[in-house]
C-alpha cells in the first residue's frame, strides 16, 4: 500500500495515512476513506511528508505489523 507519512515522533516508528476512493453502495457516490498504520522504520530515515509504501510482515509490537518498504516521492519544501 502506498501512503503519505503524517508522524515520525516514535523510534524506528512511522504513522502512514493511506487514502483510497470507494463507490458507497446504497448512492453509489465515490467518497474518500483513510486508514493510519504504524510501519517500521529502522534507520529513522522518513519524514513527514514523505510518500511511502508499506508491506504486511510479522507482528513487531501490539499496534506494528507493517514494515516500509522504499520511498515513492520525497516531501516538498514549502
Amino acid at each position: 500500500m502506498v501512503g503519505k507519512v503524517v508522524s515520525d515522533q516514535r523510534a524506528k516508528t512511522v504513522t502512514v495515512l493511506v487514502e483510497r476512493r470507494v463507490r458507497d453502495k446504497l448512492y453509489g457516490k465515490v467518497v474518500a476513506r483513510s486508514n493510519k498504520f504504524h510501519a517500521h522504520d529502522e534507520d529513522n530515515q522518513y519524514k513527514i511528508g514523505d510518500m511511502v509504501e508499506i508491506v504486511e510482515c510479522r507482528p513487531i509490537s501490539k499496534t506494528k505489523c507493517w514494515v516500509v518498504s522504499r520511498l515513492v516521492r520525497e516531501a516538498s519544501l514549502v
